[in-house]
């Protein structure tokens, strides 16, 4: 359970103000259906964090515990670092009509996310935790308890988040498990 609990937090705090929890936005403001995003959202998130999280179960598979252990620990603190860069949205990222309102939210967000910080923590953590389904539910979890207010509340609650501060306490988090893995926390994981 602690790789669920663990993905599901670390994600939730890293996708507020991530480019795709802003493609959110933009998605609800131009297409007004929040329920065919949101599905496709889920869709997009469950497909691109099952293709990451094979990556770092099979990345688990090349290392032995002790440099796996590094790459993780030197994983997560960079991680901390990229979490403290803001995030924009860029025009190619913004999705054209055309396809309907589910399958422009599906292309466009599943795009939007390869090489995302949300991607590649999903990797790091199915490498680390040892258990891709977790992983992959945890994450995509957090994704949603994200992106779902976004729909359908985004213009309501964008302006009273602090971004700062949930990506200061998402930073001090990576930080703290990259610490923790370099410090040998996980060993009876072999990690």
């Amino acid at each position: 359970m602690e790789a669920f609990f663990v993905s599901t937090g670390i994600v939730a705090l890293a996708e507020i103000g991530d480019k795709t929890q802003l493609l959110a936005f933009v998605l609800a403001a131009r297409f007004r259906r929040p329920l065919p995003i949101v599905a496709a959202i889920l869709v997009a998130t469950v497909a691109n964090h099952a293709f990451a999280a094979a990556i770092g179960t099979w990345i688990t598979s090349l290392m032995g515990p002790e440099l796996l252990r590094w790459v993780l620990g030197a994983s997560f603190l960079a991680m901390a670092a990229w979490t403290l860069v803001p995030d924009k949205l860029d025009d190619e990222d913004t999705p054209v009509a055309g396809y309907g309102v589910f399958l422009t939210t599906l292309i466009a967000f599943f795009l939007a996310e390869m090489g995302d910080k949300t991607q590649v923590v999903t990797v790091a953590l199915a490498a680390r935790y040892h258990s891709m389904l977790a992983v992959v539910c945890g994450t995509t979890l957090g994704m949603m308890l994200a992106n779902v207010p976004a729909v359908y509340f985004g213009d309501k609650i964008a302006n009273r988040i602090s971004l700062k501060l949930v990506h200061g306490v998402a930073a001090l988090i990576f930080a703290a498990l990259g610490a923790a893995t370099l410090l040998g926390a996980g060993a009876s994981l072999g990690v």
